[in-house]
């Protein structure tokens, strides 16, 4: 039984660029889903593709590499957990390895990335970092 899925996908990307393998299979949900599709259209993962014959369902991750083979994923950090939920208001929100990397934030218009909300000027519970 897992608890917290979000950790449970990072924990499993991580591991698998660690040992470069092409594509990962992470149980599917909405807030996992939101989370992937922002790292592939930041570049951190090539593609993915949802499963449906299997139960759970899940979804398959096109793990994104360079042409020396380094991995577009150095680190995944969860930061805001199920035993101590981390909020920021639009002034706070962090900044990750000085722009290199970001921060996922879930707010009130949707999962966004660092740089969107403090566009959009919202806050909200920081999810994780990605660099």
């Amino acid at each position: 039984m897992r608890t917290d899925l979000i950790s449970d996908t990072f924990t499993v990307i991580r591991n698998a660029s660690i040992v470069n393998k092409e594509s990962v299979d992470v149980i599917k949900s909405k807030t996992v889903l939101a989370i992937l599709e922002i790292l592939k259209r930041e570049g951190y993962i090539r593609n993915l593709k949802v499963l449906d014959t299997q139960n759970p369902k899940l979804i398959r991750v096109y793990l994104e590499y360079s042409s020396e083979g380094k991995p577009a994923i150095s680190g995944l950090h969860r930061i805001s957990k199920s035993s101590l939920r981390t909020y920021v208001n639009s002034k706070r929100i962090p900044k990750v390895l000085n722009g290199l990397g970001l921060a996922i934030i879930s707010t009130s218009k949707g999962l966004l990335t660092d740089k969107q909300a403090r566009e959009m000027k919202i806050g909200g519970e920081v999810i994780g970092f990605v660099w």
